[in-house]
């Protein structure tokens, strides 16, 4: 019998409203959920394909443990039992730092991403590799200088907004935030709104744009640096704004005071006019900005992440409306500070608390005594997804122990001594208890099929871990019964009185909810959320009442039920935006920190003759690689079956009609393309849509399914080395040559 059943896609950070159809435990059909309140029917055809996801031969039905060249079906008791004593083995040895977490982005699925870094951390150890930090260290880093915590984001006001600047960033087909594509396509008919975008390349969301700034690659920090200069010169900052929100004025003028601005726009092949009237209207509109991997994975990025905080802060475009919000916030560690762990051999200092993945081989492969020695890797594919393939793959083989949780038989999977079989995120308690900025959502997705082996929930593979390692203080048996009982109010008081009673106990509080509630709810990420809502800050007691949740002692209980009750998505809280400046900016003085020393020799040495001569071309590598691509047919690696892409192409080499000219290479034809990393043979794809010198791949591709790789995977093309301070690679800067076969 086939039913419809509501759930969201796993795809994206966007995780679109769905509806499918399942028969006989399969997901049949898929549509669109109207009723959502996030995404209102719209999904993309990765979200119409999920079915390719859920039901692949990749899948890993029941433990696994390496035995020779080939892997032997165990039972859970064995696989845990025999991790434990080899962890205690490992730790006993060679100490707590020799153990690392690696944790990737999986389905989305943020729920469950807390229990490995708890584990470990239980454990002794800070070393938590984080799919994040291979991408935003260098936001993180120039947010904490100047907004006061590495944990606070920027998040647009694109409803409110008028003029909105994408750099780096291709919605059209990378989404970004929900309904991107419908949202932006309305935008660009609106006469009173204005769409700029920053990119080397035409994309789709440049063919939208009102002015494309066709930007040299690289040179991003030019251009933001020229946008300043340009505001300083003609007196289009806001200097009240200035003066009740910053701090630092007067002290960062002579960073731009006698700066080049049309040299400096001749090296970033920009039209020195077209910029000068983004900035005027930048200044005077309701303007927000939206970067992404485009810079945040190129030269000079976490600087570039600093200006974009200046720019902003000068018009007076951060916490208020149209422009671009403070979410998160609070101190954090700072960098700074010596009680902070650092890579052993890379020297990297923890960024918003984790380290990037891209020198995790190097921290495997170095001599000292304390080199990572065992990783357990969850929902993260680093074969596939981060930079340098060929170095990940000597490093894992290297470790006494490596252990990873996973869904399917990834390329990492195969190398593993042990794999631990995983739910998706459609078998198993999913979701996300707060999305959105003024308005904010809160959404559970509830099983739609089951596991057809013996597959766990994330959470539950750690909390029996951490169980085996005893990790998980003595649980009186109170906790159980109330568990038991299916009175949530009453458990909520007996977790209550056995943290009071012992709250050093708090830091194992994860795996004790998982251990009591989760039973009895059938979920361990279902129960895991509970004592987010026991009980509540008095500002969020405030913004749920305006959401129709009455203050009061049931008000937590009633919200976490309604989000059981509705996989759609329900409202939770209304935020006053008003109010953003005050509760989120965390800098001692609550002001916005525009100097800081550690930028000023950076920012000065941002100049057109410094930046001209560091782009020459390289003459072994005399073009650039934009190692990955946002497009309709790629997706994250736990996307293996390539039938969902059946009769479209895919993964090519986009290169300029020019280039391909200068080098006797045709449309379709097999091209080699060298890099210092590797090299890769690919379909060439000429297209205008690229800047001469700057060649394009899509990343996600390289999947090895059913014993057959599909496409070509970009990281054996990209050096782990290739990196900045903060250990984000440079994919989207990656010199390379490429030769016709």
């Amino acid at each position: 019998m086939m039913s419809w059943k509501k759930t969201s896609c796993v795809l994206c950070a966007n995780r679109c409203g769905l509806e499918v159809q399942v028969e006989d435990n399969r997901i049949v059909k898929v549509r669109g959920d109207k009723a959502s309140p996030i995404s209102e029917g719209y999904v993309c055809r990765k979200g119409l394909n999920v079915a390719y996801h859920q039901q692949n031969k990749d899948r890993v039905p029941y433990p696994l443990k390496r035995v020779g060249d080939r892997f032997e079906r165990i039972s859970w008791d064995q696989a845990i039992s025999e991790i434990a004593e080899k962890l205690k083995a490992v730790l006993g040895r060679h100490g707590p730092r020799s153990l690392a977490s690696l944790v990737g982005g999986g389905e989305f699925a943020f729920l469950s991403i807390g229990f490995p870094v708890r584990f470990v951390r239980r454990l002794g150890s800070r070393w938590n590799y984080s799919a994040a930090n291979q991408e935003f260290s260098g936001r993180y880093w120039a947010h904490g200088l100047t907004l006061g915590s590495q944990n606070i984001q920027l998040t647009e006001d694109f409803e409110n907004c008028d003029l909105l600047i994408l750099i780096g960033k291709n919605p059209m087909m990378a989404h970004h935030f929900p309904q991107a594509p419908r949202r932006l396509q309305k935008m660009s008919k609106d006469p009173d709104r204005r769409l700029v975008v920053v990119d080397p390349r035409l994309t789709e969301t440049a063919r939208l744009a009102d002015i494309h700034l066709a930007i040299r690659p690289g040179t991003d920090a030019l251009l933001l640096k020229s946008m300043i200069a340009i505001i300083l010169q003609e007196g289009l900052y806001n200097k009240d704004y200035i003066d009740k929100y910053t701090d630092g004025f007067n002290e960062i003028l002579p960073w731009f005071a006698d700066f080049d601005v049309k040299a400096a726009l001749a090296v970033c092949d920009l039209d020195y006019d077209t910029v000068v009237r983004v900035c005027r209207e930048f200044a005077a509109r309701r303007s927000s900005i939206i970067d992404d991997l485009g810079i945040l994975m190129n030269r000079h990025s976490a600087l570039v992440s600093y200006l974009l905080v200046v720019l902003q802060a000068l018009c007076g475009r951060i916490g208020v409306p149209g422009g671009n919000y403070l979410q998160g916030g609070g101190t954090g560690a700072d960098p700074r500070d010596p009680k902070v762990w650092r890579t052993l051999l890379t020297d990297i200092p923890a960024v918003n608390g984790m380290f990037p993945p891209n020198v995790l081989p190097e921290e495997i492969m170095h001599d000292h005594p304390e080199r990572l020695r065992a990783v357990l890797c969850w929902a993260a594919n680093p074969l596939r997804s981060y930079a340098d393939t060929t170095a990940y793959e000597k490093a894992f083989q290297k470790l006494d122990l490596l252990v990873v949780a996973e869904i399917a038989m990834t390329e990492s999977a195969a190398l593993a001594q042990y794999v631990l079989p995983c739910k998706t995120a459609f078998e198993s308690w999913e979701g996300d208890p707060g999305m959105g900025f003024s308005k904010v959502y809160a959404r559970m997705r509830a099983p739609v099929v089951e596991a057809e082996g013996e597959q766990k929930e994330n959470a539950e593979i750690f909390t029996l871990l951490a169980d085996a390692m005893g990790l998980i203080p003595p649980i009186p048996d109170a906790l159980y019964e109330a568990a038991k009982s299916g009175d949530l109010k009453a458990y909520g008081q007996k977790l209550g009185e056995y943290l009071m009673a012992a709250p050093e106990n708090a830091a194992a509080g994860h795996f004790v909810v998982a251990k009591t509630l989760g039973p009895a709810l059938g979920s361990a990420h279902l129960a895991s959320i509970f004592p987010l809502f026991m009980p509540l800050s008095k500002s969020r007691q405030e913004e749920a009442a305006k959401a129709g949740f009455p203050v009061g002692p049931d008000q937590g209980l009633s919200l976490y039920q309604a989000i059981m009750n509705h996989p759609e998505g329900v409202l939770v809280g209304i935020r006053d935006p008003e109010k953003n400046m005050e509760t989120n900016l965390s800098t001692k003085n609550k002001k916005i920190q525009l100097y800081n020393p550690e930028v000023e020799d950076w920012i000065r040495k941002i100049n057109p003759v410094e930046e001209e001569e560091q782009l020459q071309p390289n003459e072994r590598f005399p073009l650039i690689l934009m190692a990955g691509r946002h497009i309709d047919t790629n997706a994250n690696t736990a996307m293996r079956d390539p039938a969902w892409n059946k009769g479209k192409k895919t993964c090519t080499l986009a290169i300029h009609p020019a280039d391909a000219a200068a080098l006797g290479i045709a449309d379709k034809q097999m091209v080699r393309v060298i890099t210092e990393a590797g090299e890769e043979i690919i379909e060439a794809e000429i297209s205008k849509d690229c800047r001469k010198g700057h060649v394009v791949m899509p990343h996600g591709f390289g999947l090895v399914y059913d014993g057959v790789q599909y496409g070509v995977n970009v990281n054996r093309l990209t050096k782990n080395t290739n990196r900045d301070f903060v250990g984000t690679p440079m994919h989207r800067y990656v010199p390379c040559r490429v030769e016709g076969r």
